[in-house]
């Protein structure tokens, strides 16, 4: 997506980050022993989009060396504030923008779903693998054609936090696409509320043919339903590829 994409503006960063935690919190036990290896040699963690930091603040407190990135500015903005410590905290834009080499790639929260087109998807997965050191790590997660078809007519639903709401409806244009429609409100210092838009478009993927594209960039990798981590399971239709690069 372009760097002035209009997902995650500061008022849908802000509910993210203080609603949709859980995510993280579930996924970080599995990929934290994955990533064991890396941290006993001090190695380079690229975390892809880190959102607002939570993620990057369990990778930092385990001991891990971090760069968070993200497409969002707003998340960016949210996640420097949050964990100061990480090494740095950047915008990277797949699957285009350089990706530097490190010891492992992770993310959770499906960014490279937000990318236009399964190309594109390809490339951004390319980039990643081709970034992997010898006897890299990479553990991400992706939205699966299936998740799709477990939510074709899924009714729209609604949250609501301490001095927020939002309203979500989806919606599913093709197989491979799935798109959310968001309304949020947020409380400002005047008691009033101040309302916005966002509209989200997901590409969906064959997760069975990732691992045979990874192959092809020295990386040997799995797909699974959650992160080698039987007990916090992904949402059914996310999946997680898990692999390594030829040490």
């Amino acid at each position: 997506m372009p760097a002035d994409a209009p997902y995650y503006r500061p008022d849908l960063a802000y509910i993210h980050d203080q609603g949709y935690g859980f995510h993280a919190t579930d996924c970080a036990p599995g990929i934290l022993k994955l990533l064991e290896p890396v941290r006993e040699r001090g190695g380079l963690v690229l975390e892809i989009g880190c959102g607002s930091g939570l993620l990057t603040r369990l990778l930092v407190r385990a001991g891990h060396r971090v760069i968070a990135t993200d497409a969002a500015p707003a998340m960016l903005d949210l996640a420097r504030a949050a964990v100061p410590e990480a090494e740095d905290i950047r915008t990277l834009v797949l699957p285009d923008d350089p990706v530097p080499p490190v010891d492992a790639v992770v993310g959770v929260g499906h960014a490279l779903n937000y990318l236009p087109d399964l190309a594109a998807v390809q490339r951004g997965l390319a980039a990643l693998a081709g970034a992997l050191l010898p006897g890299g790590v990479l553990a991400l997660d992706l939205c699966d054609l299936e998740w799709g078809a477990a939510r074709a007519g899924a009714v729209g639903q609604g949250r609501v936090g301490a001095d927020w709401a939002i309203v979500t409806r989806f919606s599913r244009p093709a197989p491979d696409r799935f798109e959310r429609d968001m309304t949020t409100f947020v409380r400002l210092p005047d008691g009033t509320y101040r309302r916005d838009e966002e509209h989200h478009g997901n590409v969906l993927v064959d997760t069975a043919a990732v691992p045979g594209l990874l192959l092809d960039h020295g990386v040997t990798a799995t797909i699974g339903d959650s992160f080698d981590d039987p007990e916090h399971p992904l949402p059914v239709g996310l999946k997680s590829v898990i692999g390594h690069a030829a040490g």
